[in-house]
């Protein structure tokens, strides 16, 4: 347990270094930049002090001109290095954000069916999309206001203490007030928050499960229930954004009144003091500004060690992803000889004949407890036809399935020309079977598209001899090719459906 703790400190920065790395110059980069934005955003206002105290106090423009240059061009200085760093920022987001998704969806495709057994679609979906999301939008835009948040506050404090420590001591104490309330009400609005996105999810799964299953709905005539539970859940949510929104606005009444304290406090003491001659009327505005200035870092502060807290656990999800092993995988021998998935070596690949031999099997799914196969035994000779009949569970999908290496057998072998098919690569067998469900699946695309997954290097005169092979006459000419099937494409029968992957 200690060791998974080391794994995961510094809020599990350690796991995500790797897809920072290839980026580390524009990172550091980004960081310095930002650096130099706030010390430019501290500095600024004393050019406030310098031309009330030069200008306006002593009522006078003599060199006004060669001022206004200077601080045009700080201002343009900090508008470009603000517009390279938030650039770098992006970048950075979205390469990450990228090369996650990328490993992690690679990685799936070399996960067995078991996986996908035991985890539905939208606890993988939320991997691959919510959990790199938040990660990335840490790694950059949190770290890139971090940079610049911290040294605008060690600068200011800096600056105040130079000019006058009892009136930068007026600013501070305010701080810590800041801070125990933002902390008070930061884990309340994280509940609220968490409550808000529950609702929201459920309404979500109600949506989705209404339009999937819409002819189900009909037939059975329960639209009716079905607006009544969705009506429900949005009710429900209604009131807890409402909550969330009172506690909100609380909140930021009570930030702003503690900063409208704080400038009291500086043009009550200041301005008795810059009667008396002890500071100048240009100190007192500097003052006055970071007075409002340090209010949003504090708050950020807090708000950034929630975020940090929040992120840990996706990184958590992600590595726990990348960690799950396949139970269907090759042997680094096969490996060597075959290639993987992604590296196929096909020079070395046999040529399939297609004798089957199921020897003395015995198999339980991983998810399951009771033995599907106990010691079986069955021999499908090269060229012939199989139809394997039985009732419900018995076993009928199952022979399908370590045919094809979806899952291994607990005990025995599955020959295939002979050869125990953990010989030889999954790549191989895979590619030699055609696989046709009950209730087809379709990529979005078009005809051709979907065809040139089983032969990419296929001419448009096969894919049509192909679709012709199967009576899918709809689709056997040019035109046909063309047309946009799967989700959100041209609404085809299931009969239509299995023709496609038939063919």
């Amino acid at each position: 347990m200690a060791k998974k703790d080391d794994d995961y400190k510094f809020f599990g920065f350690k796991k995500i270094k790797p897809f920072i790395r290839p980026y580390k110059g524009m990172f550091f980069a980004m960081i310095f930049l930002m650096i130099i934005v706030a010390i430019l955003d501290t500095v600024i206002p004393l050019f406030q002090k310098y031309a009330l105290d030069n200008f306006i106090v002593e009522g006078t423009t003599n060199g006004i001109i060669p001022f206004i240059i200077f601080y045009l061009l700080c201002l343009a200085v900090n508008a470009v290095l603000y517009y390279i760093s938030s650039y770098f920022c992006c970048k950075i987001e979205m390469y990450v954000l990228r090369d996650m998704r990328r490993t992690l969806f690679n990685h799936l495709q070399t996960l067995s069916v078991a996986y996908f057994n035991v985890n539905s679609v939208g606890h993988v979906h939320a991997r691959v999309m919510s959990d790199t999301n938040n990660i990335t939008s840490v790694v950059s835009w949190t770290i890139y206001f971090g940079a610049w948040q911290l040294t605008y506050v060690l600068s200011s404090v800096i600056i105040m203490f130079s000019l006058n420590a009892l009136l930068a001591l007026c600013v501070i104490v305010i701080v810590p007030v800041v801070s125990l309330i933002t902390a008070l009400f930061q884990r309340k609005l994280t509940h609220l928050n968490r409550d808000v996105r529950r609702a929201n999810a459920k309404i979500t799964a109600n949506f989705n499960e209404g339009i999937t299953g819409a002819e189900t709905a009909k037939t059975l005539a329960v639209e009716n229930k079905l607006s009544k539970n969705f009506n429900r859940d949005a009710e429900i949510m209604r009131k807890k954004s409402v909550r969330l929104g009172h506690h909100r606005a609380t909140f930021t009444s009570l930030i702003a009144f503690t900063s409208t304290i704080a400038l009291a406090l500086i043009l009550w003491y200041g301005g008795i003091i810059t009667i008396k001659g002890v500071i100048q009327l240009g100190t007192l505005s500097v003052f006055m500004t970071y007075a409002q200035g340090l209010m949003e870092p504090v708050q950020w502060t807090v708000d950034s060690i929630a975020d940090l807290i929040s992120v840990k656990v996706n990184v958590e999800r992600i590595d726990a992803l990348l960690n799950t092993k396949s139970v269907v995988f090759d042997t680094p021998e096969v490996i060597e000889k075959y290639g993987d998935a992604f590296n196929p070596k096909m020079q070395n690949w046999e040529h399939l004949y297609g004798d089957i031999q199921f020897k003395d099997v015995t198999f339980k799914y991983p998810d399951g407890d009771e033995y599907v196969l106990s010691h079986f035994d069955l021999k499908v000779a090269k060229g012939t036809n199989v139809a394997i009949v039985g009732e419900t569970g018995a076993g009928k999908s199952t022979l399908v399935n370590l045919i094809c290496r979806f899952f291994e057998p607990v005990d025995g072998q599955i020959l295939i020309d002979g050869k125990d098919a953990r010989m030889r690569s999954v790549a191989w067998l895979h590619s030699n079977i055609g696989y046709v469900l009950q209730d087809p699946h379709l990529f979005s695309g078009s005809i051709r598209e979907n065809l040139k997954y089983g032969k990419p290097n296929a001419t448009d005169e096969e894919l049509i001899d192909a679709l012709k092979c199967v009576n899918a006459n709809k689709f056997a000419c040019l035109e046909g090719l063309d047309v946009e099937v799967g989700e959100g494409g041209n609404t085809l029968s299931v009969g239509e459906k299995q023709l496609g992957s038939f063919a």
